[in-house]
Order: C-alpha cells, then sequence, then structure tokens
C-alpha cells in the first residue's frame, strides 16, 4: 500500500538533523512526561521513533483515505443549507480518520490530549496532507490556531477549549472584511462589552473566512470606540455552541474546493477576550499569521511534490515518436528543475519550522521559570531566524508550487487540460497559495529589512563556513562567487538611496536572497545523503547561476531614471 512518508525518505531525512536534539529537550522539558503518560518519550532516541510512528500512521491516512476521495471532494465541494456550511460528503470521512488516529490537538501538551509534537513534525505531517488533498490540509492545518490560545489565552481558556480541539473539533481565523483585506487596521467588525452577561458581543461581517463555519474561531475586532487603526482591534474567542453567527456565502472557488471560504454575520455573537485589548493586530495576529505563513509554505511543498510526481509518473509511460519522453532532454531539464526546487524549498521550510521550534520553546518556559541568560541569547537568536526565514519560505515554496503545477501539465500536454487528470487539480489548488494569508509581494515587504540591513548576507556567509562533502565543496565555491555579486547589487541599491528604486527592485533581491540560502541548504544535505539530493543540488546551483548573474547584471545597470519607462500611469497629485 502506497504512503506519503514511507515512499518519500526525503521527509524523514530532515528527522536526523543535529538541531533536532535541541529542539525535543526544549518540547520535552528533560522528559519530565515520561512518569505522567503511557506516550510520553523517555529520551531523544524514543522521541525521534514517535514521531516516525505518527509520520508513518499520517503517511497510511493521507495515501489511502484522504488522496482518494480528492476528486470527489474537488467535485462535489461544501454546501450551504439554512446558513450553516455542510462540508463535501468524503471530507467528512477525512475528518473521521484523522480523529480516530488521534491527529487533532498534535502540537498541544499532553495535560490538554495533544502530542507536544514540534512544528517541524507538525509541518511533516502538513505536507503530505497537502500532497493527498490541498484542500482538506487547509481544514487540519487551522487547528494551530489553537497555538495562539495556548500562547495568549488565561489557564480557564486553556482547559475550556484546548482538549476540545484535541477530540477534532475545527478551527478558523476571523480576520478579513470586505473592506479590509491585506489592510487590517481598517477591520470594523465591532466589540462591544455586555455589563448585564459579563462577556463581549461582536457584530459586523467577516469575509474570505477559511472553514467559516467552525467549532472555536479566533476573530479580530474593533473593542475601542472612535479608533480606525491597529491600536484599536483586540482578539476573540467565539464558539459556535453560543450562536450567533451565520454563514451568508460559501465562496465558488478556482480551487481548494474542499475547504470551505464562507462570509459570516456576526449578530450579537457572544464572545471572550483573548489575551489584553489593545493587542489583537499588534502582537496576537502577527503570531497567528506567522504560524499560517508556515502552514501554507508546508502546503506548497506537498503540492509540490504531488505535481512532480504526477509529472514524472505520466513522462515515465507516454511514448512520442518511438521514445519514452522522459529520455527527451526538454522533458527531463523541466523534471530536473521540478524536484530541484521542491527538495530545496523543503529543505527551507523544515529549516524555518526548527528555528521557530527552538524560539517558542524557550518562550513556553519563560513562562513558568526565568531563563538563564545563555537561554535568552538563544531564543533572540532564533526568533531573528525565524522572522527572518518565514517570509522567504511562504513566499518561494508558494510561487514553486504553482511552478511545479504549471509544468505538470506541460509534461501531460493536452491531457493536462483535461479535467480526468490529477494536474490539472493541482494547478487551480496551488493558485491561492501564493495569494492568501500575504500575497508573495507582501513576503517580500516583509523580507526586505533583513535585505537591506545585511541579514541575510550575514546568514549566507555564516553558511558558507560550514563544512560539506568533498564533492559538494565545488558547488559551494560557485556559491561563493554569486553571494559576491549579491553583495555588489545590495550595495549597489543602497548607495542609490531612492525608495522607489528599492521598492521596484526588492522582488529581484529577494528571488536571489531565496537562492542563495537554498542552495546552500541543499549543499548541506547532499553532504549527508547524496543518494536522495546530490542531484538537486547540481540542478539547484545552476538554476542560483542564472537567477543571481542574471539579476545582478540587470539591478547593476538599473538608473532611478529608468522607474519613468515602467510606470502604467502618471501619479495622481
Amino acid at each position: 500500500m502506497p504512503n506519503y512518508y514511507k515512499d518519500h525518505p526525503e521527509i524523514g531525512f530532515h528527522l536526523n538533523h543535529p538541531l533536532m536534539k535541541r529542539i525535543v529537550e526544549l518540547k520535552e522539558r528533560n522528559f519530565a512526561d515520561k512518569d505522567k503518560y503511557d506516550d510520553a518519550p523517555v529520551n531523544y532516541e524514543d522521541a525521534i521513533e514517535n514521531y516516525k510512528h505518527i509520520l508513518d500512521i499520517t503517511g497510511d491516512i493521507a495515501a489511502n483515505i484522504i488522496e482518494p476521495n480528492a476528486e470527489a471532494v474537488d467535485q462535489e465541494g461544501p454546501h450551504l443549507i439554512d446558513n450553516r456550511m455542510h462540508y463535501a460528503s468524503k471530507t467528512y470521512e477525512n475528518l473521521e480518520a484523522t480523529r480516530k488516529a488521534g491527529l487533532w490537538g498534535v502540537s498541544m501538551p499532553r495535560q490538554y490530549g495533544g502530542l507536544n509534537l514540534p512544528n517541524v513534525v507538525f509541518s511533516m505531517l502538513s505536507e503530505m496532507i497537502s500532497s493527498a488533498d490541498a484542500g482538506f490540509q487547509n481544514i487540519w492545518s487551522l487547528q494551530s490556531c489553537i497555538d495562539t490560545l495556548y500562547e495568549f489565552g488565561t489557564d480557564e481558556q486553556r482547559a475550556k477549549y484546548i482538549p476540545r480541539i484535541s477530540n477534532g473539533e475545527t478551527m478558523s481565523m476571523d480576520l478579513t472584511e470586505p473592506d479590509a483585506g491585506s489592510d487590517l487596521q481598517r477591520v470594523m467588525l465591532k466589540a462591544t462589552f455586555d455589563e448585564k452577561e459579563n462577556c463581549w458581543r461582536l457584530n459586523g461581517v467577516k469575509r474570505f473566512i477559511t472553514n467559516g463555519d467552525s467549532d472555536l474561531h479566533l476573530v479580530l475586532a474593533r473593542s475601542e470606540e472612535g479608533t480606525r487603526d491597529g491600536r484599536g482591534l483586540s482578539m476573540f474567542i467565539y464558539d459556535k455552541r453560543d450562536g450567533g453567527v451565520d454563514v451568508r456565502h460559501i465562496e465558488n472557488k478556482l480551487g481548494i474546493h474542499g475547504s470551505p471560504t464562507c462570509e459570516l454575520v456576526y449578530k450579537n455573537a457572544k464572545a471572550e477576550l483573548c489575551g489584553s485589548t489593545r493587542m489583537g493586530l499588534i502582537k496576537y495576529v502577527m503570531a497567528l499569521m506567522n504560524g499560517a505563513r508556515l502552514g501554507i509554505a508546508a502546503q506548497s511543498v506537498g503540492v509540490a511534490n504531488e505535481a512532480y510526481f504526477e509529472g514524472l509518473n505520466y513522462a515515465k509511460e507516454r511514448s512520442q515518436f518511438g521514445k519514452k519522453i522522459i529520455t527527451f532532454p526538454a522533458v527531463y531539464d523541466m523534471l530536473s528543475r521540478m524536484k530541484a526546487k521542491l527538495d530545496a524549498g523543503r529543505s527551507l521550510l523544515y529549516q524555518t519550522a526548527r528555528y521557530v521550534d527552538i524560539y517558542k520553546a524557550l518562550e513556553d518556559i519563560a513562562r513558568d521559570q526565568k531563563l538563564t541568560p545563555e537561554e535568552r541569547q538563544e531564543m533572540k537568536k532564533y526568533t531573528r531566524l525565524a522572522d527572518a526565514f518565514t517570509p522567504l519560505s511562504k513566499g518561494i515554496n508558494s510561487e514553486y508550487a504553482n511552478q511545479n503545477a504549471y509544468d505538470a501539465i506541460s509534461i501531460h500536454g493536452g491531457s493536462g487540460f483535461i479535467m480526468e487528470y490529477k494536474s490539472q487539480r493541482l494547478f487551480r489548488d496551488a493558485r491561492i497559495f501564493s495569494i492568501y494569508e500575504g500575497t508573495t509581494q507582501l513576503q517580500v515587504v516583509a523580507a526586505v529589512r533583513y535585505i537591506t540591513n545585511g541579514t541575510y548576507l550575514n546568514i549566507t556567509k555564516e553558511m558558507l563556513e560550514g563544512e560539506v562533502s568533498e564533492e559538494m565543496k565545488p558547488l559551494k565555491q560557485r556559491i561563493a562567487r554569486l553571494i559576491d555579486l549579491y553583495e555588489e547589487a545590495l550595495e549597489k541599491v543602497k548607495a542609490d538611496d531612492n525608495q522607489d528604486e528599492q521598492d521596484f527592485l526588492a522582488r529581484r533581491l529577494y528571488n536571489m536572497t531565496a537562492i542563495i540560502i537554498q542552495s546552500l541548504l541543499l549543499i548541506e544535505d547532499a553532504s549527508k545523503a547524496p543518494e536522495l539530493f546530490a542531484k538537486s543540488a547540481n540542478v539547484l546551483v545552476r538554476m542560483a547561476e542564472e537567477e543571481v548573474t542574471g539579476s545582478s547584471a540587470y539591478i547593476k545597470a538599473f538608473t532611478p531614471a529608468d522607474l519613468e519607462h515602467f510606470k502604467v500611469v502618471e501619479e495622481e497629485v
């Protein structure tokens, strides 16, 4: 039987990273749970075996239940009955299978019914479920909203709500409104305190809410009357059991049909404040969004993986002119690039997840005890790395998923345009990844300060100091030359000191940054497992040369005056 974990050893490879020991040590707090819970590990090796067991179960469910249901879910989609959302029929089978397997609330501590999984393992589960059905991955992965409640809620709220998610109840984050998309400062859903009932009441409309008729919602609302910016927004917990919210509409989307995207009407809905007032956007949504962006990176890797194998398997079977098309240079060039993007994107995803794991675990420990000076420095270091890597991971992986899905259709030729083939569904599903939870351009905006202040440049130079195998040293030397070109381009942009020029060239600097870091990560991976990654490392370095050489030449030749050639309309006075 197929299994998304066993059939893809590249996933399991990332469990062997040196940082995993520190992650397990911090998550398990020196294995304090081993005498309280039967499923708690007793040492590092036991923890890794537990992770492998969970990955194996998920890989089986993904391959043998979720994936076979995907086409039917795509065709049926969710539907609206009496202001309530109803999933596609087969989605309920997926929910039941994952609930029976205990795959809900998995990141939460065991005292709340969770499995205490680190983010890197959660990302692996998310990738496999996305490979099977990206739409269902949305529903399943939104359980990670509970991380925000765990982090900022009260002890009473944790005890009340987290066990419900561990038992398989669903979640959503209700942020967007008709007039507040990327600009969340414009959120106007009103929150007023009900003195009589000692609760908050929510009134207004939310739009484009993924899994919008979920059991528990985290809601961004305006609690401070008279405000119109982010300082007047707070975060609230809404429980569907209390009523007061109707689903007015389910969007008819291009892809991810299994994932319901809802318009919600709040009518005096009862809610609880999560954390402190005025911190909803400034602090809590940022934490929520960073988690969501990493989730979309995992979702993107899953679809990039499925698209690659759809293209590969078709190319192995399809014959033209008396030969299998996989023997044609134009086809194997395409497939090798798809695989290189997949391996590089996955490496970037899991490196980011590891950084998140370390600083989040230290933050959690700090709630119970004072950190040592060394631990505070460690937390600061990995917070900085996670903040820098998250916009790269989300942006680049979502673009790679789109590119791989596009190429899978190209390999199929005319058949790829036919609805009976999976490649068209992957193409439709992938398109949203570079849009929701912050477009790729917004990821560029989030990353640009780390570009201009030299953070990424310093990271790449530090990575160059790492040891690699003899076989990989020539590739590393080639990347070192590209870093010199990258630095020259960066210094040129900074020297011009023109904000419009910097904004215009930011995407090129971003792409250069990402592929250099990915190349160095993949070279490290290929040093340890050449049988898995050597080919991709060679291909990616050549792709990096293509990207960096071309972009650096473009930037060096660019002047602020050139901007006039690109402006479509004159600025309004």
